[in-house]
């Protein structure tokens, strides 16, 4: 592997003095003072007046209204994608979490709300709300991700100039509070032949998927909280199952049953929608886990670098449903050489990590791309890699390299890589 050299890339430290430079010269050329003006003059208009009143449950600032979630209608589905080219934590916030609703939003009163737990138990149980209030919780940071996200880079044959929210929104990481579901499970107690839950959601078309006990007995989550408030009505409320690094689909909202079985039920779900088709036409059922994955938030679709040459700093955000991330390299020469990027922390486990590079852009045109790799030595494979792996129609689990083209004039586009 090489590094960057040249116009490609820079240190840390000469990004840094690069900066403070420029700061210096401009503060040089100005030679002659400005002329005295009256304070209030010299003064922010907001520090002229008292402010405004502040509001019972905080909103963003009216400034930031362009800061939205992007929505799209695919096969009947709702779709709300992240706008992750605005993120720059690993935290999302609630109202921009994406969401995907097969049958719109149930309004459901939490006061009749109750959760069952029955099949191959010793105790069939039932919990409302309060009950389950009154379990010890734990809270994990953990990304959702769809299992159809960036769908259209797997799809469509030439690249679409979109955001890299409408390209890859599907994706987004919360604090996720709630109650093991191996309390729950222990406590009903499990049949020896009890192998499978199937896990039913309270909204208009049954969502319903198949999941293994063990696996559930060890990560499964009924969550109740997101971000410390309680959920959203479109993330679940009042009530939702929580598997971290599953695809979105099995982490069933508005979550009111658990059959504990001894097979898979092969629900209309998970039998249609949610299997992949491989190259040679087999059928990869039960593919949980999303894979090793990164993006590049900013420079990114649409976006403009303001000057058409200079110091910039490359950004963005990495995941895998396996573990944590140990490494992102980045390109800007379209793979020719890569260089390591800083991962910053915390890095956890199942959840975004953050990364940054520092770029010296020369105004050429520019590749840019991430490749991340995972804690068991996963990693991104090229787009080409893998459609070979892939029937020319599958588009679940998608998780090639990003790239994005910088062309001459600073606008940021969409490109294969």
């Amino acid at each position: 592997m090489r590094s960057y050299s040249g116009h490609n890339g820079l240190a840390r430290r000469t990004f840094l003095g690069g900066l403070a430079t420029g700061g210096l010269s401009v503060a040089a050329a100005q030679a002659t003072p400005p002329q005295p003006q009256p304070l209030a003059a010299r003064l922010p208009d907001a520090m002229t007046r008292p402010g405004g009143a502040d509001l019972p449950y905080g909103l963003p600032a009216v400034h930031e209204a362009q800061v939205e979630r992007s929505l799209s209608m695919a096969a009947g589905f709702a779709v709300w994608r992240t706008p992750l080219e605005h993120q720059r934590g690993i935290i999302t916030p609630s109202g921009l979490h994406f969401a995907v609703h097969h049958n719109g939003v149930p309004d459901i009163a939490p006061e009749r709300h109750t959760l069952k737990l029955h099949g191959l138990v010793n105790k069939p149980l039932r919990f409302d709300l309060d009950r389950l209030m009154r379990y010890p919780m734990v809270s994990r940071v953990h990304f959702l991700e769809c299992a159809g996200n960036s769908a259209a880079n797997a799809l469509s044959p030439t690249a679409l100039d979109q955001t890299l929210g409408e390209i890859a929104g599907e994706v987004s990481c919360s604090e996720w509070t709630g109650v093991p579901l191996a309390y729950l499970l222990n406590e009903a107690g499990l049949k020896d032949s009890a192998q499978w839950v199937v896990a039913e959601g309270a909204d208009g078309g049954s969502h319903s998927r198949s999941l293994p006990l063990k696996a559930l007995m060890e990560h499964g989550m009924v969550a109740l909280f997101q971000n410390g408030e309680r959920l959203r009505p479109s993330q679940g409320y009042p009530m939702r199952l929580f598997m971290p690094g599953w695809e979105g689909n099995v982490n069933v909202k508005w979550l009111h049953r658990l059959e504990v079985v001894d097979a898979p039920a092969y629900t209309k779900d998970e039998s249609g929608l949610y299997t992949q088709v491989l190259a040679d036409g087999r059928i990869e059922r039960f593919a949980f886990h999303m894979e090793v994955k990164s993006v590049i938030t900013h420079p990114s679709g649409q976006q403009r670098l303001p000057e058409p040459h200079g110091f910039y700093e490359i950004a963005g955000l990495a995941w895998s449903g396996r573990g944590r991330i140990v490494r992102v390299d980045v390109s800007v020469d379209g793979g020719r050489t890569w260089a390591v990027a800083q991962l910053h922390g915390p890095v956890l486990d199942r959840a975004f990590t953050r990364f940054t590079l520092p770029w010296q852009w020369s105004g050429r045109k520019a590749d840019l791309m991430s490749r991340a790799t995972d804690e068991h030595g996963r990693t991104q494979p090229l787009r080409s890699e893998w459609k070979r792996r892939y029937a020319m129609h599958s588009f679940n689990h998608y998780n090639a390299v990003q790239a994005w083209r910088v062309q001459a004039d600073g606008r940021v586009e969409n490109v294969y890589a």
